[in-house]
């Protein structure tokens, strides 16, 4: 797809358009839902940008970041598949195609897969962390929250019945990614985990 004009006009009146044309106003829930997507992207972009100013000498951020890249992706699928109705024509029509925007078991299995991987390199919690430990851990934790609200928006359009439930086990278990993450980023950096204290 090329972009070659930034702005259109045709959202000068509150309404823009789902994949296939459908117009709906802007606070609909599902361009919220996508947005709150694209707000995540951002964070976690942010903290990539933190994290890649110590690439070069650091073997084990430079995996870490790769699997943020392959998260950032897999978030435009997620905010495609909110873009698009799954009772409209347009959706039907895509259906078979191969292009078609998917979040699979798989995803969720690598998730997985990469939180374990990570739980075995940190300390287990006995209390609550405050979110911190650095610039880019701090960006992966407020990503962690961007992620569990998109999650309960994602859930509001799931009772409708208009969503895969493969695609809100995935939200789930990406803010507990970002979450493990956001501690071993600190741990690399050599930042020191504040606890919850009861005043």
């Amino acid at each position: 797809m090329r972009i070659s004009k930034v702005y259109t006009r045709t959202g000068d009146e509150g309404k823009t358009r789902l994949a296939g044309g459908i117009q709906v106003f802007k606070d609909d829930q599902r361009v919220e839902a996508y947005g709150t997507i694209d707000e995540l992207n951002v964070a976690i972009g942010t903290a990539r940008a933190f994290i890649a100013e110590r690439l070069p000498n650091d073997t084990k951020l430079a995996n870490l970041d790769k699997k943020l890249h392959v998260i950032q992706n897999k978030l435009f699928d997620v905010g495609a598949i909110l873009a698009t109705p799954r009772d409209s024509h347009y959706a039907m029509k895509q259906m078979n195609k191969p292009s078609m925007f998917k979040v699979t078991e798989n995803d969720v299995t690598c998730l997985e897969l990469l939180i374990d991987s990570i739980n075995a390199e940190l300390h287990p919690l006995q209390e609550f962390i405050l979110p911190g430990g650095g610039k880019a851990a701090s960006f992966l934790h407020m990503a962690r929250t961007i992620c569990r609200r998109a999650e309960r928006q994602c859930v509001t359009l799931s009772r409708a019945g208009s969503l895969s439930p493969t695609l809100l086990i995935y939200l789930n278990r990406l803010s507990d990614t970002l979450f493990v993450l956001a501690r071993l980023v600190a741990k690399i950096h050599g930042e020191p985990e504040h606890f919850w204290k009861q005043e």
